[in-house]
């Protein structure tokens, strides 16, 4: 227990000087919101990947998840950490994030399988970045996407970027895990990159950052 709670401080300590060091760029080099936002989004999600080698319990990590959550909270309404909440668009993704991180490794702790954490979290930490700033970087043939004639705030290179790359990350995942490259890893790959990148099409104020690993569980609980 005491080498676990050692751990647990050098994630909260590592995690903190992160968002030091993105807060440093965003102010040094005058970088956008957006971008040290989905930078951090990026390097935190990834972090939390070995959490299932690391914790055997979901109650570190809901410890660790709302102390983040409170850290959020108090710097956005102090109009602190502007690196995170200097964007032109309201969002709750941030408060929603350590929500997501805890609420996938609950499950994949009590159905004691911790693919079922690492996928998702993979898939959130690398394609929800890669397909926003494609979309607000590239203009050119790069419109929004319209669905039953809504116009989504969402970009037809942003969304094909996370199709894409759900899939890649997905098939390359499921092969070690099943140690078996065959149809069913080809077509669960393809299944879970769809329903991602749905959910992440249809996310609304950062809500994606909780459906998107929630349809990947959803699907590997079903197919795999």
């Amino acid at each position: 227990m005491a080498n676990i709670g050692i751990l647990s401080f050098l994630y909260f300590t590592g995690i903190a000087l992160m968002l030091a060091f993105n807060e440093l760029i965003y102010r040094r080099l005058q970088a956008k919101g957006e971008i040290t936002r989905k930078f951090a989004h990026f390097t935190s999600t990834l972090a939390v990947v070995p959490f299932p080698y690391i914790f055997t319990s979901h109650w570190y990590v809901l410890i660790l998840a709302s102390i983040f959550f409170a850290f959020l909270f108090v710097t956005q309404y102090s109009k602190k950490l502007k690196s995170i909440h200097d964007i032109n668009r309201k969002s709750i993704g941030s408060y929603l994030l350590p929500l997501s991180i805890y609420l996938t490794f609950f499950i994949s702790v009590k159905l004691e399988n911790k693919f079922i954490f690492i996928l998702p979290m993979l898939i959130l930490g690398i394609c929800d970045p890669m397909a926003a700033i494609l979309g607000m970087n590239i203009k050119k043939h790069n419109g929004c996407i319209k669905l039953f004639g809504y116009k989504l705030n969402k970009t037809r290179l942003g969304t094909a970027a996370f199709l894409a790359t759900s899939f890649i990350i997905s098939l390359i995942a499921l092969y070690f895990h099943r140690e078996v490259f065959d149809l069913k890893t080809f077509l669960l790959a393809g299944s879970i990159a769809i329903v991602t990148a749905s959910a992440e099409l249809i996310g609304w104020r950062g809500s994606d950052n909780l459906s998107i690993p929630v349809s990947a569980v959803i699907v590997l609980v079903l197919f795999l």
